[in-house]
């Protein structure tokens, strides 16, 4: 059964091969934990040995580690699935893991930088004054102000942006367009990079109507701009973790520490739903809980 299975998926289904391999290694440790409680076939299995089976995978065993959180949800996934084929391929008569849920992944908090930090990279991404560095500052000035996702900045033309009225126009998730402002440091870095540096890069290509332009001509790709990110905070001394997500992270917080309403900054960065932002006051909640544990004089003994 499970290889019918496996079979389907990619036949059928076309499932990536590395998704492929970890369902197949999944679906064999669960074969051989059925067998070792001593069912001879799929359809012996009831939901308890579904539920008994995942708290198996996060306790581990003598050859195999407990299994973080994440992998065995996939497990389970794997397993739901297995179960779901045999019932519509008519090996059993019911599915007996339609209501066993993986585990909830958890919650992680968005890492975001201190101002100091942010004010720290931004300075050394244009200290070079080459047009490549004018470009790169303005591309974290951009990123910083307006809290766009990374993918979202080097998907932006010239036309998208209104210097004027320091607002920029983004394309996020399913082409969802929003209008975020921005402030002046950022729009006198584009500026800059518009006046100083961007004439002399597009010259080098096929003529792009893309803001920020590689050393090429071309449109800036988003690892490209991950890397601009990386090095700029290496050589600004930053030793904390710095991802492609990390000023969009900060941007949000800092916008939280500084009083604004989480429905705007909701809107801001682009979010479907508040529940999504409201991550982020988990992170300022901590910031409350350390100054009032170091300032309030009854916060501890």
């Amino acid at each position: 059964m499970v290889r019918a299975y496996l079979d389907h998926l990619d036949v059928e289904r076309g499932l990536a091969r590395n998704t492929l391999s970890s369902y197949r290694r999944d679906l064999r440790r669960y074969a051989a934990y059925l067998t070792s409680q001593g069912l001879a076939d799929l359809s012996a299995a009831e939901s308890r040995h579904v539920t008994s089976f995942l708290v198996h995978l996060r306790e581990g065993d003598d050859d195999h580690p407990p299994l973080a959180p994440g992998s065995a949800a996939r497990a389970v996934i794997a397993v739901r699935g297995l179960h779901r084929f045999a019932l519509r391929e008519g090996v059993v008569v019911r599915d007996v893991a339609v209501d066993v849920r993986p585990p909830a992944p958890r919650r992680r908090l968005p890492k975001a930088l201190p101002v100091s930090e942010i004010q720290t990279i931004l300075e050394a991404a244009g200290a070079r004054g080459t047009g490549l560095a004018l470009r790169d500052r303005a591309l974290l000035e951009l990123l910083y102000g307006t809290g766009a996702r990374i993918s979202e900045a080097v998907g932006l033309d010239l036309d998208d942006l209104d210097l004027e009225s320091e607002a920029a126009k983004l394309s996020g998730k399913g082409g969802k367009e929003r209008l975020v402002p921005f402030g002046s440091y950022a729009r006198r870095a584009v500026e800059d990079y518009l006046v100083r540096a961007r004439p002399q890069l597009v010259t080098k290509g096929a003529g792009t109507p893309a803001l920020f332009c590689n050393a090429r001509g071309g449109r800036l790709s988003r690892q490209s701009a991950w890397t601009v990110l990386v090095r700029t905070a290496e050589r600004a001394g930053v030793t904390s973790e710095v991802s492609p997500h990390t000023l969009r992270h900060s941007f949000a917080t800092h916008l939280l520490d500084g009083g604004a309403d989480v429905r705007v900054v909701q809107e801001l960065l682009g979010h479907a739903s508040v529940t999504t932002t409201q991550v982020y006051t988990l992170v300022t909640v901590d910031k409350l809980r350390e100054v009032y544990a170091s300032a309030h004089p009854r916060a501890r003994r």
